[in-house]
C-alpha cells in the first residue's frame, strides 16, 4: 500500500497549508495611535492659537490712543491705508461705530516711501498743499496729535463714494528725506 501524502487531504486534493500568524500588533496600534494623536494635535494648536488670537484681539480694543504697531494686512486693505515697508515707527488706533470707522495711522519714512503710499492711494506728492491742514482739531487729539506747531507741514485729501475709504492726509517734512505721514481714513457705511 502507499502511504498517504501530507500534502494531500482525504479528497485527493492539495491540502491549504496552516496560516502562519505574524506579529502586526505593533503596526495595528501605531496606526490607533497616529489616528488619535495628529487630530488631538491640531486641536491643541487650534486652540493656543485661537486663545492668543482673542488676548491681542482684547488689549486692541481696550487701547484709548495710538498702538506702536503696523495695522493688521486687513485694516490697511479696508482703509486703503498701505503702509510702506521699511517705515518706522509705525503708529495707528481705530475707532467703530455704527456709521463710521477710521482708522488713524502714524509713520516716519523715505521720500520714496511717501511717493508709493500716495500713488497706492490716487495721489500724489504734487497734491500735498504747503499749510494745508486737512486733519480736524477734533479727530487729531483723539490720538494726541498736534498741528498747531508751526512746523513745515503739507496736506491733501482722498476722497472716495461710500462704501470705499476717504483719506486725510497731513505730512511733516521737519527732517529732510524722512517725512512723517499722518493720515485719518474713514470709511461710511
Amino acid at each position: 500500500m502507499t502511504e498517504p501524502d501530507p500534502l494531500m487531504n482525504d479528497d485527493l486534493q492539495p491540502a491549504v497549508p496552516p496560516r502562519v500568524k505574524r506579529g502586526r500588533t505593533w503596526l495595528s496600534a501605531l496606526i490607533i495611535f497616529l489616528l488619535i494623536a495628529i487630530p488631538a494635535g491640531y486641536i491643541v494648536i487650534s486652540a493656543e492659537q485661537s486663545r492668543d488670537s482673542g488676548e491681542g484681539k482684547e488689549q486692541e480694543a481696550a487701547a484709548t490712543g495710538l498702538t506702536n504697531a503696523f495695522p493688521s494686512r486687513v485694516q490697511q486693505r479696508i482703509y486703503n491705508v498701505p503702509v510702506p515697508l521699511g517705515s518706522t515707527p509705525v503708529y495707528y488706533y481705530e475707532t467703530n461705530s455704527w456709521q463710521t470707522s477710521s482708522l488713524f495711522v502714524q509713520f516716519r519714512t523715505n521720500d520714496w516711501g511717501l511717493d508709493h503710499y500716495l500713488k497706492s492711494i490716487g495721489s500724489s506728492t504734487a497734491d500735498l498743499k504747503k499749510g494745508k491742514a486737512t486733519i480736524t482739531p477734533g479727530q487729531a487729539a483723539k490720538v494726541g496729535w498736534d498741528f498747531g506747531i508751526d512746523a513745515p507741514w503739507a496736506g491733501t485729501t482722498a476722497r472716495m463714494k461710500a462704501p470705499h475709504p476717504s483719506q486725510q492726509i497731513m505730512v511733516s517734512f521737519d527732517e529732510p528725506g524722512h517725512p512723517v505721514v499722518y493720515t485719518v481714513s474713514t470709511v461710511k457705511f
